[in-house]
């Protein structure tokens, strides 16, 4: 039998382990069900409580602070705060983002009572399971603590389970519980893998080998190997950037990224060509990629439609390794993990090629054998500095309106020529997403969510991505739309409470869901002569906000926030030189940026959706 620990209660357990993963910060909205805990968990000192408006607000925090840090968690309370949560939970199940969900129940006395009278109270539902049965839907593990003798195995099963599979868990407290003795902690929580047998390394020789056998199958004009790594999201999940960064070092391999693993290795790294996103990628990036590349070995990269732009399905030609497999042209190899199968590859490679056999500059080579094409750079390097000085051009003179492609070229100028802060640059859906896919960041300076694609998550998930450790120091930048922020404005609140220096540059073209406009009807953007809002969808037209004036609606004496406008290119140079000076009061808190855009403008990267003005005659 185990002994009690003087001292010890289910809170203080749960509060001793979530401090033990190294959190530092507890996102959630709270409620009577959950106040004894946060009690307890003030009282140990170890984790800040972060109260947040709204439950979808804490779950993004959560989900940002967990894919910087390993693991996050947010509180809530019963029904009303659990269902607002699970969103938020959705996505970090698909994303396979490690996330604790915390949700303070009616105590077990009133359970008791509604099975002997049908009584029930506030948040409760006629259905005792309602809450777990949905969770179960996007949790890994899902845990009712009912008695206090078991919350101590079952706390600990739920963390050991989102550690070792990375996704949501859930564990659901009855208010009751807080304050009863339990076991204190013992053997510390670690995560578990998958073993590593005989039949896994024949397996993974199987898949090398078959990887081998498609490089040399597929060779360039000149007959030497023009392979091309993809590398995904599960290089970011897994924590296997080290390992990426050998690989294309030791074999000189060049390499891409997923829109979902943007930035999870410098951007710098002379082997880097760009994020490809199909139809949508660069178009540097998309030729090189396809064309001139002659095979495509992806490495922890999902084939989800925002990852493949456009594109339905990768060819025979490409190797895709991700979700425990790897499948190679039409061969599947299953049971084979990432952590393993990087650093083989990587030997298979040099010792194939030697130490940086493969090494090229596509750019470079595709320009010295095809000629020259206008706007085309002649290599790696000069596409890097085309990418970065083409949002300098006519400063303080150009007085045109905005663009997407001209605010991001400008703010990619920013980011890499003018400013010496760290930045953290977190991305919300949509346009917001493809327009700042092409900015060149540092490892983990880029933060968007790719699958889910819940519009808003931005501007909640910088306020986790401000607190947590690893990046503190960094200052978040955002990219929303108008549309998306309506969504998660009050979460702006959270930001000036907590003093933290944001820049949400808030994309309105026009009150308008133009990528909802784009997906659905796209010859709207053939006729950019066209001023008339009944030109768009009825239901894509949205109420017209002030943004920039919501930054004096959560200002308060000790907690600045502003706000600003800008309309033209001159106004987004003037306040991007602003941002560099420490004493200039937009510094002082978070900035709301209203950036003034047409209804009919839409990145460049998306113009392969638009049809062309005679088709729509």
């Amino acid at each position: 039998m185990t002994a009690i620990t003087p001292g010890c209660t289910v809170a203080r357990y749960l509060a001793l382990r979530l401090a033990e993963l190294g959190i530092t910060h507890l996102f959630g909205v709270p409620g009577n069900h959950l106040g004894p805990f946060l009690t307890t968990l003030r009282a140990e000192g170890d984790i800040e409580w972060v109260g947040t408006p709204t439950e979808g607000g804490a779950g993004q925090a959560a989900d940002a602070y967990a894919r910087i840090h390993g693991v996050g968690a947010a509180a809530v309370t019963y029904s009303v705060g659990a269902f607002n949560l699970l969103n938020a939970c959705g996505g970090a199940y698909v994303e396979q983002v490690p996330l604790i969900a915390v949700n303070a129940s009616p105590p077990y006395e009133q359970w008791q009572n509604y099975r002997a009278l049908g009584m029930l109270t506030s948040h409760m539902s006629p259905r005792p399971e309602s809450n777990l049965d949905v969770y179960r839907q996007v949790t890994v593990d899902a845990q009712v603590i009912s008695n206090p003798g078991l919350a101590a195995g079952q706390i600990d099963a739920a963390l050991t389970a989102c550690l070792s599979e990375r996704r949501p868990v859930y564990l659901e407290v009855m208010e009751d519980l807080w304050d009863e003795p339990c076991p204190g902690p013992e053997e510390p929580i670690v995560r578990h893998e998958r073993p590593f047998s005989a039949r896994n390394q024949a397996m993974l020789d199987q898949a090398v080998n078959a990887i081998l056998t498609l490089v040399e199958e597929h060779p360039g004009p000149d007959g030497r190997p023009r392979p091309i790594v993809w590398a995904g999201e599960e290089i970011d999940r897994f924590r296997l950037g080290g390992q990426l960064t050998d690989l294309v070092e030791a074999t000189g391999v060049p390499f891409c990224t997923t829109v979902g693993a943007k930035a999870v290795v410098d951007e710098d790294l002379p082997q880097f060509h760009g994020v490809y996103n199909g139809h949508a990628s660069h178009p540097d990036v998309y030729r090189m990629f396809k064309d001139w590349a002659t095979c495509r070995i992806g490495l922890g990269a999902w084939s989800t439609s925002k990852n493949l732009g456009g594109e339905q399905c990768v060819g025979g030609d490409w190797v895709m390794a991700a979700h425990g497999g790897v499948s190679v042209g039409t061969s599947y190899f299953p049971d084979v993990q990432l952590a393993q199968l990087l650093p083989a590859l990587q030997d298979a490679l040099v010792k194939a090629y030697g130490s940086g056999g493969p090494a090229a500059d596509y750019y470079a080579e595709a320009h010295a054998h095809h000629g020259p094409l206008d706007g085309r750079p002649a290599g790696l390097r000069h596409h890097r500095a085309s990418l970065r000085t083409s949002g300098s051009r006519s400063r303080h003179a150009d007085r045109q309106q905005l663009t997407y492609d001209g605010a991001f070229d400008r703010i990619n100028h920013f980011l890499g020529q003018e400013t010496e802060e760290d930045w953290t640059v977190v991305s919300d859906a949509a346009f917001s997403l493809i327009g700042s896919m092409n900015l060149a960041l540092p490892a983990g300076g880029f933060l968007s969510q790719v699958s889910w694609l819940s519009i808003g998550w931005s501007v909640g998930a910088a306020t986790g991505a401000a607190l947590a450790p690893e990046r503190g120091r960094a200052r978040p930048m955002v990219f929303v739309g108008d549309g998306a922020f309506q969504e998660t404005c009050q979460e702006i609140s959270t930001h000036t409470r907590l003093g933290l220096r944001s820049v949400v540059f808030v994309m309105d073209n026009g009150h308008f869901y133009g990528i909802e406009q784009m997906l659905v009807h796209p010859s709207y953007y053939s006729e950019p002569g066209s001023a008339d809002p009944e030109g768009a969808d009825f239901y894509n037209v949205l109420h017209p906000w002030h943004y920039d004036r919501l930054a004096d609606v959560f200002a308060g004496k000790n907690t600045p926030a502003n706000g600003i406008s800008i309309t033209h290119a001159f106004e987004l140079d003037d306040l991007l030189a602003r941002l560099t000076d420490p004493n200039d009061p937009v510094n002082a808190g978070p900035l709301l940026v209203r950036v003034r855009l047409r209804r009919h403008d839409y990145p460049r990267a998306m113009a392969y959706k638009v049809p062309k003005p005679s088709a729509t005659a």
